[in-house]
């Protein structure tokens, strides 16, 4: 598995803050993002999305510039494969399970990681198929959010606390399934949590964020380096 790598330095107003980022991390698998309320976690995932056009500075991804103000560069959303599930999954609720896998699939522009049958399996979904999205459980929610965004062919893969709202049992079913897709197909993935226990057990390295008086900013934990955000 070869090194994804990530270089932020930019700034986010959001008054009366002021975001500010910058750091420069190389990681397989998951990299955990912790930090208090207000530290800029989803704001974070948001700019490297696509969604933040106003941020002022620079943000690359394995070398690719994907947002640079001072040369006028943005990479529209679409066209990043920077793929984020958030706490609210946001299904197409007109659609039933796997009219919402397919839609992913369909909008795809490139082949992902996995087919379709092999997300199906590492994520339990086969009994839910044919359910209307609205009638699932909060878990089984979470899971067809992440099927969806695999099938999608991110190439960076953004996870918001998307156990938040669950109870003990749903949450390590959506752990568990997780570390299946990330174990499978390799997909670099950003994984924000103010769990600690989450974040030591998905995480190869974690980034933990800062507040300071003026905004945010980030804490340049050593690359490699396991820290405890409780």
């Amino acid at each position: 598995m070869s090194d994804n790598e990530l270089q932020i330095d930019f700034s986010l107003s959001r008054p009366p803050q002021l975001l500010r980022m910058s750091t420069h991390r190389r990681w397989n698998g998951i990299l955990g993002i912790s930090g208090p309320s207000g530290a800029g976690k989803t704001s974070l995932l948001r700019v490297l999305a696509g969604l933040e056009p106003q941020a002022r500075g620079r943000v690359l991804f394995n070398g690719e510039v994907l947002q640079d103000s001072a040369q006028a560069v943005f990479v529209a959303p679409h066209r990043r494969r920077v793929v984020a599930v958030f706490q609210d999954a946001r299904l197409f609720t007109h659609l039933d399970v796997l009219g919402n896998l397919a839609y992913a699939a369909r909008r795809a522009t490139a082949t992902p990681a996995l087919d379709r049958d092999t997300v199906i399996a590492l994520l339990g979904l086969a009994p839910l198929l044919q359910r209307k999205v609205d009638g699932l459980s909060g878990g089984e929610t979470q899971r067809v959010a992440i099927a969806r965004a695999v099938l999608a062919a991110p190439r960076l893969l953004l996870l918001d606390e998307p156990v938040s709202a669950l109870d003990a049992r749903g949450r390590d079913e959506v752990l568990s399934c997780i570390e299946r897709v990330r174990d499978a197909s390799g997909l670099p993935m950003l994984y924000v949590s103010h769990a600690g226990a989450e974040l030591r057990r998905l995480a190869t390295q974690i980034l933990a964020l800062e507040t300071e008086a003026y905004g945010a900013s980030c804490d340049e934990t050593p690359p490699g380096t396991m820290v405890d955000p409780c």
